[in-house]
């Protein structure tokens, strides 16, 4: 039983690299969907609203 607890250093390094992957393919979605996570937050106005704001910022 105890075999089956060794771990090579290749495996450690497949590991390694599969949560380096993980964590680089996190934050390229969180870059890339950012503007949509603020605007599900409320924490940003969604654009259309922004349009219009300027739009009328303009005409006045």
């Amino acid at each position: 039983m105890d075999l089956l607890a060794y771990l090579d250093p290749g495996s450690g390094s497949m590991i390694l690299q599969i949560l380096a992957g993980g964590f680089a393919a996190l934050a390229v979605t969180a870059r890339l969907y950012w503007g949509r996570i603020l605007t599900f937050l409320r924490i940003r106005k969604p654009e259309e609203e922004v349009v219009r704001a300027n739009e009328q910022a303009d005409s006045a």
